[in-house]
């Protein structure tokens, strides 16, 4: 799988600072990809070394607009644990 589609986009969120600091970084990923797919892909995008990915499946929200109700999509996170001493420098401006 191309590692842009594996990985969609970067999550920063408070909580995913919050994991920077223990060298852990969220990624929304494809539901399809498995843990071995994911750390290929970070690997290749950013030139780092992965340790260890976790990953969650989280369920889509009920939504409403006025009378009308609807659903946001179930999607996948992945936390990648890098290497000690490594950084992802796209996540270091925010």
């Amino acid at each position: 799988m191309d590692p842009h589609r594996t990985i969609r986009r970067a999550l920063v969120t408070e909580k995913g600072t919050a994991l920077r600091e223990q060298n852990q970084y969220t990624f929304e990923v494809d539901r399809r990809a498995n843990k071995i797919e994911i750390k290929r892909a970070i690997e290749a995008l950013f030139g780092v070394t992965v340790t260890a990915v976790r990953t969650v499946n989280v369920s889509g929200k009920a939504k409403r607009v006025g009378r009308f109700q609807g659903r946001t999509s179930d999607w996948k996170k992945a936390i990648a644990t890098l290497k000690e001493g490594q950084t992802i420098e796209f996540f270091e401006g925010t």
